[in-house]
């Protein structure tokens, strides 16, 4: 499942602030270093950055699916190791038993409990 991207809120409201601002004056100078050039300096740093956030969120489900793709191969890969142990020894030898498969000798079956049934009148 792929990540959320990353959107603000405060983004938006910033930008549609700066818009009404320019309308006002494009070179708008409020006085200590509130300038309409450093908001909007301000706002591109923030949208850049979330286009950086994204875009490497992008890369890890990227990087994610290929990591599932091949832990399902090394899966796969695992089995068939095992079934060709069992091919050359027996599922009972000891060397099925050294790869990680249990020999039909050491199992174990389930045991089952009575039901226990009632007949009430």
């Amino acid at each position: 499942m792929a990540r959320p991207k990353r959107s603000s809120i405060t983004l938006k409201h910033a930008e549609q602030r700066a818009a009404g601002m320019e309308s006002i004056d494009p070179a708008l100078d409020l006085g200590n270093d509130l300038t309409l050039e450093s908001y909007s300096t301000l706002i591109q740093t923030l949208q850049a950055q979330i286009k950086t956030y994204n875009s490497a969120l992008s890369d890890l489900d990227d990087l994610s699916r290929h990591i599932k793709n091949t832990e399902l191969q090394l899966r796969n890969l695992s089995e068939q190791m095992l079934l060709g142990v069992a091919a050359k020894y027996g599922k009972n030898s000891y060397e099925y038993g050294k790869a990680g498969g249990v020999p039909k000798s050491e199992r174990r079956r389930p045991v089952r409990k009575k039901a226990n049934v009632s007949l009430e009148n």
